[in-house]
């Protein structure tokens, strides 16, 4: 398991490939496409005055990575770690940063229709987790590693500044369909793309939703372009994924024309072809909000 680079699924199968692993008592998991490698710990260089979830840093092959320690940032009792502990290396937002877990079991390939998405019963509005994989006799909990992320350096974070450094803009009508299952990034990305101009926004949290959206417009019309102009989507979405729901929309003979852009932590140029397969007409990295409006821009404009 030291190195995940030939896991890799057909792309628009809505399949996804998890690496377990626990911290505590606790199962949780992280999307394939997001682990770099799995190592053993190595030294760690102490940050005076550092986030309190940042343990130092380390040097790999030469490139310096931060260390976050999963059990601060879940909250959990700081005890004796597992002599099992492990480092995943994970890369993503065009970022590569180090998490340290306490034990790393296995992969399970499964799908994103069998991935509950959490209550907000029992989540709360400040929870890590987006989703809950049930298993025979466990649950695995899937963390949302963007947001652990933009909590230490809220500076990777969707930014509105971004968009005003565009200048002055003029406003749209132009009706965009959003897929997101981030409840923070569906606000960030209201806020972030208001701000440029476009206010007519429909917003869901699964990709499924929004097919479900799309299909009910093109059986009520006979002209849908009158009614969506582009879809944005998200990849790691509870349901149905960002390459599914591309792949549907551009098999169906009255959406295929609707331009899609996949917005994503995942955008790398290992994994561009994904997208290219399914026929997205671009695939823009969070959270690089300035360049997905100028794409907006062109397709729509």
């Amino acid at each position: 398991m030291e190195n995940h680079k030939g896991i890799l699924l057909e792309s628009g199968t809505n399949e996804l490939e998890i690496v377990e692993f626990e911290v505590g008592p606790n199962k949780f998991g992280i999307n394939v496409i997001k682990v770099k490698e799995i190592i053993n710990p190595i030294p760690v260089t102490f940050i005076p005055h550092a986030h309190p979830h940042v343990e130092g840093i380390i040097q790999l092959r030469g490139e310096v990575l931060p260390v976050v320690d999963m059990v601060k940032v879940l909250g959990l009792p700081t005890i004796d770690r597992n002599p099992q502990h492990k480092y995943i290396v994970a890369e993503f937002n065009r970022q590569k940063v180090v998490f340290h877990v306490d034990n790393v079991t296995q992969i399970h390939r499964i799908f994103w229709d069998s991935i509950e998405k959490p209550s907000d019963m029992y989540q709360g509005g400040g929870s890590q987790v987006i989703g809950v994989i049930k298993q025979s006799n466990q649950m695995i909990l899937l963390l949302d590693f963007e947001r652990i992320m933009v909590e230490i350096n809220p500076e990777l974070g969707i930014s509105v500044e971004s968009v005003k450094k565009l200048g002055k803009r003029q406003r749209s009508e132009k009706r965009i369909v959003i897929a997101e299952d981030s409840p923070l990034l569906r606000k960030l990305l209201f806020e972030t793309l208001n701000e440029a101009g476009y206010g007519n926004l429909e917003f869901f949290e699964n990709g499924r939703d929004a097919y479900n959206y799309l299909l009910s417009l093109a059986n009520a019309t006979s002209n849908i372009k009158d009614y969506v102009q582009l879809v944005i989507t998200d990849i790691e979405m509870p349901q149905m994924d960002g390459h599914h729901l591309t792949k549907k929309i551009k098999e169906h003979s009255d959406l295929e024309h609707i331009p899609v852009i996949i917005f994503s932590s995942l955008i790398t140029d290992d994994l561009r072809h994904k997208g290219e397969k399914v026929g997205a007409e671009d695939q823009i990295s969070k959270p690089e909000i300035a360049e997905l409006i100028l794409r907006i821009d062109q397709l729509i404009l």
